[in-house]
């Protein structure tokens, strides 16, 4: 679907340019769709990223859910379940980690937003702890 804006950002930007390139380029001029395609892109990006940090998470004891994605704004939501709902430093593996991660390999990411499942009973959390885990309770 080719609407004006698309056609004056495609002036402005000649050339062979990627679809996903011309998506970034729209969105800061206010264009808040996307095409199957790019959002297909953004989609298997993301996926593809996730299940490269799981199994670091998951050698401590815990692992890491994709929840949600506005795959136009750049909103990712993520959850950590297992043992990081009792270790201490799940919130640096949130921020540090994952969110600094996704920032730095996927240009449309602008904020990651998640936290830890808190519905897992603490002791059977931290009984899953191994690794680099700290558990918040001694």
């Amino acid at each position: 679907m080719t609407t004006s804006e698309d056609a004056s950002v495609n002036e402005t930007n000649p050339g062979d340019e990627s679809e996903l390139a011309r998506a970034g380029d729209l969105a800061v001029h206010g264009v808040t769709e996307l095409s199957e395609e790019v959002i297909e892109g953004r989609r298997q990006a993301l996926v593809d990223i996730i299940e490269m940090l799981r199994p670091a998470v998951q050698m401590d004891g815990g692992d890491l859910e994709l929840v949600e994605a506005d795959y136009v704004n750049g909103i990712v939501e993520v959850e950590l379940q297992g043992a990081c709902g009792s270790c201490a430093v799940s919130s640096s593996t949130l921020t540090g980690g994952v969110e600094r991660i996704l920032k730095e390999r996927l240009d449309w990411v602008t904020e990651v937003v998640g936290g830890v499942d808190d519905e897992i009973d603490q002791l059977e959390s931290a009984a899953l702890g191994r690794g680099a885990y700290v558990p918040k309770y001694y």
